[in-house]
Order: structure tokens, then sequence, then C-alpha cells
């Protein structure tokens, strides 16, 4: 086939299914769905539709961290050995509370619960994801470089069959299910900023305080804010500062925020809270507000560092 007619076939295709005439079908599913359900098709030329359905769950990815520092430090079969161990490790970790594995693209897993209990077994799942890493496999490669990010959300996702029919030895090869809306989008997200480090700069002043009592001086910085919020408040006399203020200059001041790594959105919080409100990370107020900015959402985002004693206690 020449490449015209190759572009004009895809054209074709696309203006099918673009088409007024063709129909897609929506329907709601109970259970997790798979690819061999039989409310979900490959789009139909002949009849012009294609099915779909729509699932209300929970949605966990968890990814490997500093992957590319660890591609380049390491030799490729020390490499092939961690790639194999943490993908394998993570696929069965995922499974032991009702998770299941939907997709992994390189070390990125996304993982899927049935409706029913998947706030607590979602949250079960990060801290025991969390856990492995951290007190097994790290025990086998050297210096604690396995480090994962965990995000979890909640909602309404479309499940649609994509791919093509084919037949013969590559006949599974292009049969996919693809999970869209923003449950998944912004587990993903999450997952990109947990357990990282950022920095933080703002403008400051370097403070020097001369104290003749004792001939010492101490030297320190702080924010703008607090600066002013020190100066006392006068119309007649001049501005004063309290204590022994000799210099002022202009500064920056950076801190370091740790982002926790599993971070959830506010729907997973609130919806753990009601189905299992004994659970230890409920009871133990173990979820802490993290200001992390993911696009497409703009409510509270909580994150913890749960981790399972090798005991297997949380």
């Amino acid at each position: 086939m020449s490449l015209k007619s190759f572009l004009k076939s895809i054209k074709s295709d696309v203006s099918s299914i673009a088409s007024t005439d063709f129909s897609i079908e929506i329907g709601r599913a109970k259970i997790l769905p798979s690819a061999d359900d039989q409310g979900l098709t490959f789009s139909d030329f002949d009849r012009k539709i294609k099915k779909c359905k729509l699932f209300k769950t929970c949605v966990l990815y968890i990814d490997l961290r500093n992957s590319t520092t660890i591609s380049i430090s390491h030799r490729p079969k020390t490499l092939a050995k961690m790639y194999s161990s943490f993908v394998r490790s993570m696929v069965k970790t995922s499974e032991y509370f009702g998770g299941s594995v939907k997709n992994i693209v390189g070390d990125r897993v996304m993982v899927l619960f049935e409706r029913k209990d998947c706030f607590k077994n979602a949250i079960n799942t990060a801290a025991l994801l969390n856990t492995v890493p951290q007190k097994i496999m790290n025990k086998e490669f050297k210096n604690n470089e396995i480090r994962c990010g965990i995000g979890i959300d909640f909602g309404e996702m479309l499940v649609v069959k994509t791919g093509t029919i084919k037949q013969g030895k590559y006949k599974g090869d292009n049969r996919s299910l693809v999970w869209l809306g923003r449950p998944a989008n912004v587990a993903s997200k999450l997952t990109d900023v947990a357990n990282k480090s950022e920095y933080e700069s703002r403008p400051g002043v370097h403070l020097g305080y001369y104290y003749p009592f004792t001939k010492k001086w101490l030297w320190t910085k702080e924010t703008a804010e607090e600066f002013v919020g020190k100066i006392s408040k006068t119309i007649v006399t001049p501005i004063r500062h309290p204590d022994y203020l000799v210099s002022i200059s202009p500064t920056t001041i950076s801190n370091q925020k740790k982002i926790l790594p599993i971070l959830i959105t506010n729907e997973v919080l609130e919806g753990l809270k009601k189905e299992a409100p004994n659970e230890y990370s409920i009871k133990n107020l173990s979820w802490l507000e993290q200001k992390v900015e993911v696009s497409g959402y703009s409510n509270k985002v909580w994150g913890s560092d749960l981790q399972y004693s090798v005991g297997g206690e949380i």
C-alpha cells in the first residue's frame, strides 16, 4: 500500500468515527471491567457503533523516583535485576489487597480496585507498596536508592476498549483498555510529585542585633512579612523595631519542602473516613495536608508515610 493510500484509509476511519451517525453507547459497570467485557467493544464500522462503560472507584499509581539517575549509575545487568524485581514486587504487592494492575509503563504501575471497600483497600495497598522498597528491596540493593511516589484519587472514569482486531500470532498485542477521566489524571500527577523535595525562595531581610551589655552580635534572617509585623505602628515618632536592631540588608530565604511518599486527594480521605473510620491511619491522624499544586485539581491534598512492619503490622 502506498503512503497516499494509507493516509487516505486513516482519514476514512477518523471521519467514520467522528460522523454524527456513528453511535457511542455508554453503560455503567458494577464490577471492574475487563477486556472481555461484553459491554466494551472495538469501533464497529459496519454497524457504526462503539460500546464503552463508566466505572467509579479509586485509582492508584506508583512510580520509581530518580529512575534516570539510577539508569546512568548502574551497569546493565544490575539495572535489569533492579527493575525486574521492582516491577514484579509492585505487581504482586498491588494484588494483595484486591488491587488489579491495569497498566505498566516503564517503572510506573497503575492499579484499580473494585468499588466495594475501595478506599480501605487502596490505602492499605499504598502502605504496602511504600513498605516493600524501603524495608525489603533496599536491603538487597545498596545505597537505599529505591524510593517511590504513590498517588491516589477517587471518581468516575470512562473505560474504552482500544486497538484493532488482528489475527494470527499478533492477535492479542493491540487489545487494551484505556481509563479516561480526572481520577486517573490526578492520581498520576500526584505520583509525579510524591516523595520529592522542593525548594522555595522568598525575599527576606538579614538582621543584625547588637547587645551593648554583653557586646555580642546576633545575626538572623526573617521574611519580609515577619519583619514588617514586628515594626511598631506609629505616625508621630519614627518607625521602631523592637530589641537592639542595628543592621538591615536584603536577602533571600530558601526552604526545602519534603513531600510525603503517599499522596491522596481530599475525596479519598473523606471516603476512607466514612467507609472505615477505625482504620489505623484515621485513628492515628496519619494524614498531613501537603502544599502541592496539581493542575486540574483544586481541593486539598493529604500525605503520609504509612508503612507496615516486617511482622505485618502497620
